[in-house]
């Protein structure tokens, strides 16, 4: 794994290996990483990426999050309860010499609580597949004021998603396995 574009470019990430099955890590691989942020950034949805302040819900490796701030967003907050991926999560900040622009959260993401920061403008979603954490994260963080007004979703899971209320299906497409959709949080 690596950072694919931006000013991080090239850097290798901490490595998984074949993932952790017990602690969930399943990595974004570089080439839908990479298929992603050229949707993001093509033009179709804005330039959600820019000087965004990102929340990175079960951030895994932080892999999305960082490639965000290497493409130019402001922050990240990364979250996830799993400690090997805590571990990996710090490590890849430091990697990125990230530390003033990234902050990680060790909570269960579908029980977020009130938010303590400013709220994001992209969040990205890569709930374990199949299990319905998506919709009960997006939920909890959309509760405790976690997410912006207007905010741009991606959300990564194994097949079609169907967003709570007041989030937006704008988008979807399939990577082998990965369905990524794209929402956007009602105004």
């Amino acid at each position: 794994m690596r950072i694919i574009a931006g000013q991080f470019r090239g850097l290798a990430l901490a490595s998984v290996g074949k993932g952790d099955a017990a602690a969930h890590l399943r990595p974004t691989t570089d080439r839908v990483r990479e298929s992603l942020f050229s949707m993001l950034t093509g033009g179709r949805f804005g330039d959600p990426v820019t000087d965004a302040v990102v929340l990175d819900l079960f951030a895994g490796t932080g892999a999305l999050g960082l490639e965000a701030l290497s493409r130019g967003a402001a922050q990240v907050t990364f979250v996830d309860d799993g400690r090997v991926a805590q571990k990996l999560i710090r490590e890849n900040i430091a990697k990125c010499r990230a530390e003033d622009q990234a902050r990680l959260v060790a909570r269960n993401a579908t029980r977020l609580g009130p938010a303590t920061e400013t709220p994001a403008t992209l969040v990205f979603l890569d709930p374990p597949y199949g299990k319905g954490l998506g919709d009960k994260a997006l939920s909890a963080a959309m509760e405790g004021g976690w997410i912006a007004p207007g905010a741009c979703v991606v959300w990564e899971e194994s097949g079609p998603v169907t967003p709570p209320a007041g989030v937006q299906l704008i988008d979807s497409r399939r990577y082998g396995d990965t369905t990524i959709s794209i929402c956007t949080v009602a105004e």
